[in-house]
């Protein structure tokens, strides 16, 4: 963008008959999806952004040629046919890109070394469940039963918001629903430990836990038959390019639409007059002014930061301030340890398995909150992620972030202590799950719960943010229906994002849709959308820059 057009942005006045501005906080994907949808309704959008990339928790870092990815490990919406699909279409995600699909969601391992393998198939993962403990046949069958049955249910509620829906797409949607209504009650009413407490193998009372490669806690079986279900449907695949592939694709789609994100430009507040938001003003001075303004970031501070606690509700506070600090209702902070290796793995070995440690090898990782550790042969996922003739593991596992925090705010000395602990303990497990792999290991780098903070805000270092099916669920879900994502007293204004919308990429992405949306309804405009006809090929030359994770290497 020009100078000219640069300082623009800092003027108040505007000629009349202008396009509508608008002005957005954050570069997540639920932040370039509100800059897509609002360039292609008719808007003249601009993006601040307070990092140098795009994506926010939907990143990567890179050290000597290892790309080391950061987030997705399946994508709802990769195959075509469905909302999910069209969402990404439109934003350009999958523009030239193959998608990854795996016959497997995961594999768990005990302390003892027996495992059981959750194939996405449902007919071969019953037969191997039985292999695995046949004594557990009735319970495995009527896993696998739902597990089929939500194979043929084609539900991804993205494209609108219900108080916009129309009569026809409200019954669209009521017919999918209503014949699987009491599938869906059951399954939503039932929390996996209780369901995994029946089994009488132990193994597998473990195991279903972890389907998800640590066990969130306090989740329903119905989101492990969806996700499983829509991997077996090839519609919760891995885009090439992964996690930083997705963001820049969207932030090309973007850019090709008109818009512009401002990098290192961090937000300080947003400007109110007279009960509107008019504007917002960077860290150093720097206003920016616009007609509406959307907060595609962390919640809390944008609520109790941005906009300093003055526009709240008991809602609002409750979702934003109660629940952050009630246990078991965000997604835990993580720690990822990712190793770059010489040479590749055995093809028959699993892209990903989850290793059940004993209650002393959990003691080793430091800040753990669960004795376990999920082990990914990211090299599998896609290409571009290591050299030529090398490869590159992820280790991740659930961890306290106020331990890290601490330690990094009190303690930088003792913090890089505990991050090298975590390089030693992978280096060790590693070479003992694959014999000789110690030998080939070229790096190992660390990010903590801290690190999350550091580069995205997000309270807590949450990635996912709120847990799904949760009190937070209903509130959320209430704050986009009801309150049509806007708050009290605050007119110019909205929100997006996981904050918001609940956690996922394809839910994140979907709150830009829906936002845009309501101000076209607010401003008398036509919402418009259109799919990407970008068909160039993806490289890993799109990446771009990509900064290291920190200036020195852990090990």
């Amino acid at each position: 963008m020009s100078a000219e057009t640069e300082q623009d942005w800092s003027v108040r006045e505007r000629p009349p008959g202008s396009k509508p501005r608008v002005l957005v906080v954050g570069a997540g994907v639920a932040g370039m999806a509100t800059g897509c949808y609002a360039q292609m309704s008719g808007m003249e959008t601009r993006v601040l952004e307070r990092h140098v990339l795009p994506g926010g928790c939907c990143t990567a870092w890179a050290r000597d040629g290892y790309v080391f990815d950061y987030c997705i490990e399946w994508l709802i919406g990769t195959a075509p046919g469905n909302n999910a699909n069209q969402v990404w279409r439109e934003l350009g995600a999958l523009d030239g890109k193959t998608i990854t699909n795996f016959d497997m969601f995961n594999k768990v391992t005990d302390e003892s070394g027996r495992s059981v393998t959750f194939y996405n198939d449902p007919d071969r993962l019953e037969r191997h469940l039985l292999e695995v403990s046949p004594a557990d046949a009735a319970l495995i069958r009527s896993f696998c039963r739902d597990l089929r049955r939500f194979v043929n249910i084609d539900l991804y509620p993205f494209l609108k918001p219900p108080p916009l829906q129309t009569a026809r797409e409200k019954l669209g949607t009521l017919r999918t629903v209503l014949p699987a209504f009491r599938l869906f009650w059951r399954t939503a009413a039932t929390q996996m430990h209780t369901f995994a407490d029946r089994f009488q193998d132990p193994l597998l009372r473990k195991a279903f836990r972890n389907i998800f490669f640590q066990d969130p806690e306090n989740f329903p079986v119905l989101p492990y038959l969806f996700n499983m279900a829509s991997a077996h449907n090839g519609n919760a695949g891995f885009p090439q390019g992964g996690s930083l592939g997705l963001a820049r694709s969207i932030e090309e789609r973007y850019t090709s639409l008109g818009g512009t994100i401002t990098y290192r430009a961090r937000a300080d507040r947003i400007l109110v007059e007279d009960g509107r938001a008019v504007g917002v003003e960077l860290r150093g001075g720097r206003r920016y002014y616009a007609d509406h303004v959307v907060s595609a970031c962390d919640g809390h501070t944008t609520v109790y930061g941005l906009l300093e606690g003055k526009y709240t509700s008991p809602r609002i506070d409750r979702l934003y301030d109660e629940m952050l600090n009630r246990p078991g209702i965000l997604f835990p902070a993580v720690v990822s340890a990712f190793v770059g290796i010489d040479g590749d793995f055995d093809p028959g070995d699993a892209h990903s398995t989850t290793y059940l440690l004993t209650g002393e090898e959990g003691a080793k990782l430091p800040g753990a909150l669960q004795n376990s550790l999920v082990v990914q042969l990211r090299s599998r996922y896609s290409d571009g992620f290591a050299p030529q003739g090398k490869s590159v593991i992820h280790c991740t596992y659930f961890s306290d972030f106020g331990y890290w925090r601490s330690l990094r705010t009190e303690n930088r000395k003792e913090y890089w202590a505990r991050k090298r602990q975590v390089a030693d303990f992978v280096r060790d497990f590693l070479d003992r799950r694959y014999p000789g792999l110690g030998e080939r290991i070229d790096l190992v780098d660390v990010a903590s719960p801290a690190t999350t903070k550091r580069y995205t805000g997000n309270f807590n270092g949450s990635i996912l943010a709120w847990k799904a099916f949760s009190d937070a669920d209903d509130l959320a879900t209430k704050l986009v229906n009801k309150d049509r994502m806007r708050l009290p007293g605050l007119s110019g204004f909205s929100m997006a994002g996981q904050w918001v919308g609940m956690g996922g990429l394809i839910r994140a992405a979907s709150t830009g849709r829906f936002v845009v949306q309501y101000l076209c309804e607010e401003l008398g405009l036509k919402f418009n959308a259109w799919e990407s006809d970008n068909d160039e090929a993806w490289h890993p030359g799109k990446f771009g820059h990509m900064p290291q994770l920190d200036k020195r290497l852990v090990r």
